[in-house]
């Protein structure tokens, strides 16, 4: 058979019944989710019901006899978790589709802590539980970003905790279910919304004690990655101490309550207006106690004589150079001094020793000249033959004088 065309298109109830016929073809399955808007109107032999998936905003209608649903225990009621075995069947006249069951089984506590369990090791091996990524919240936020239950009583205590702490603190509150198939929708919009909050520099998620069945949102695998995904630093406020949700594991800061919360997401001013009188003082302390060596140092640097009494070192070192200057100019005159008179003294020996005395005793020099016109001291009567020109030096003058006559030779030693 051809598929239909624009010139022979299907009528609805064709294209229904195929539909139907499809999924009348499929099995049976098993489906988990959270149950709201039970129905069952007295009377009647079908029970309608809406299975919520709790993770995301994704609901089917799921159809059971009355008598089924009555006869269940415990009774259900709206948020219960639940396992149902149904088929899946399109209605043809209203175009929808709804599961039929045939077997609804609640979700045991003792199965819900298993499977919270499992999540955990799995979360655990992914490292979000790993103590190096989270971050520490801001010492005073700007805003602090609150998830929690509408006027409960978490939302009290955590707004009087904090405010009584620190009372200028802003808040930023975001009402949502915080138990129920709706709660985790909730919370990862409200997540999302103040993540993108400039000024939220701290998100708070709250809430009160409560069964397991109670705090299962805050155990989602989905709520535990957004968390573990945002920017902000979160902090969990869950329950009460003993309460451990795996988003207590997973955020930035665990608070056991939301009043713990209260006090730590901001600082304590008194404590803070006291911390900082106490620094102020040992500040205070410490300026006075080096203005104090300071001064004791300049005092002790007065005291000494070179600052007391500067010009006196100056006098001493001036009369030190005075005295060292006479003591060079004395010295200085006794060496010229007894160099005159070592010089007086040779001039004298020199003059006693020197020709001009000899000859003012009555000697001569007798100097004759020799063939290269050189004038030589004439020192034996041998040197000068007869006739030989001689020149006669005396004290006062010279004589000329040709040799004559016999020479007369002076026995050596007489």
């Amino acid at each position: 058979m051809t598929g239909p065309t624009a010139e022979e298109p299907w009528p609805v109830r064709t294209v229904a019944r195929k539909i139907a016929d499809w999924v009348n073809r499929l099995g049976t399955v098993w489906v988990e989710g959270q149950l709201t808007q039970i129905s069952a109107r007295p009377g009647t032999g079908t029970a309608f019901l809406t299975l919520r998936d709790p993770a995301a905003d994704v609901s089917m209608t799921v159809t059971c006899s009355t008598q089924m649903l009555r006869a269940h225990e415990p009774p259900l009621s709206d948020g219960t978790r639940v396992i149902v075995h149904a088929k899946p069947t399109f209605f043809l006249n209203r175009g929808t589709l709804s599961l039929r069951a045939d077997e609804i089984r609640a979700v045991g506590v003792g199965e819900l802590l298993a499977r919270i369990e499992r999540l955990r090791r799995l979360l655990t091996a992914e490292g979000l539980f790993d103590p190096r990524r989270k971050r520490r919240p801001p010492f005073l936020p700007n805003t602090v970003g609150l998830i929690t239950g509408r006027a409960s009583a978490a939302e009290r205590d955590v707004l009087a905790n904090a405010t009584a702490r620190w009372p200028a603190v802003r808040f930023r509150v975001e009402n949502v279910a915080v138990q129920g198939a709706l709660a985790v929708p909730q919370i990862l919009d409200a997540l999302r919304v103040l993540d993108r909050d400039p000024d939220v520099e701290v998100i708070v998620i709250a809430r009160g004690g409560g069964s397991v069945e109670d705090l299962l949102p805050f155990s989602d695998e989905a709520l535990c990655r957004a968390v573990a995904d945002c920017r902000t630093p979160v902090v969990s406020a869950i329950g009460h101490e003993p309460d451990t949700p795996l988003l207590d594991h997973v955020a930035d800061l665990r608070c056991s309550t939301p009043t713990d919360a209260g006090k730590r997401v901001v600082p304590d001013v008194a404590e803070e207006t006291a911390r900082v009188r106490q620094m102020r003082d040992r500040a205070r302390r410490a300026l006075h106690g080096w203005v104090d060596r300071e001064v004791r140092l300049l005092a002790q640097l007065r005291s000494r004589p070179v600052i007391a009494d500067p010009l006196t070192p100056l006098r001493r070192h001036a009369e030190q150079v005075d005295a060292l200057v006479g003591r060079g100019r004395r010295a200085l005159l006794a060496r010229l001094d007894a160099e005159a008179v070592a010089l007086t003294a040779t001039r004298a020996r020199l003059t006693t020793l020197g020709p001009a005395a000899t000859l003012s005793r009555g000697y001569a020099v007798v100097q004759h000249t020799d063939a290269d016109g050189t004038p030589r001291v004439l020192r034996s009567v041998q040197d000068a033959p007869e006739g030989t020109e001689v020149r006669i030096r005396l004290a006062d003058g010279a004589l000329h004088a040709v040799v004559t006559g016999d020479r007369e030779a002076t026995a050596e030693g007489s």
